[in-house]
């Protein structure tokens, strides 16, 4: 099984941190109905993308340097 890529990691956090910018913003303008749920699941990518942001940076850097 072929290891996960830093670039990989980078794009899943980008994805998850603007997931976690649009829902929010559907639920201002009523497209979605703003929920308990909807909005554990906003703060929830939002954070997963962050940290995966930063791990994949790390990753690429440490792999990079060496």
């Amino acid at each position: 099984m072929k290891p996960i890529s830093s670039q990989q990691i980078l794009i899943l956090g980008f994805f998850l941190v603007l997931t976690g910018a649009v829902l929010p913003f559907l639920m201002v303008v009523h497209i979605l109905e703003s929920t308990f749920l909807l909005n554990f699941i906003a703060f929830a990518s939002q954070v997963a993308g962050l940290f995966l942001g930063t791990i994949g940076m790390i990753y690429y850097v440490h792999k990079k340097n060496h």
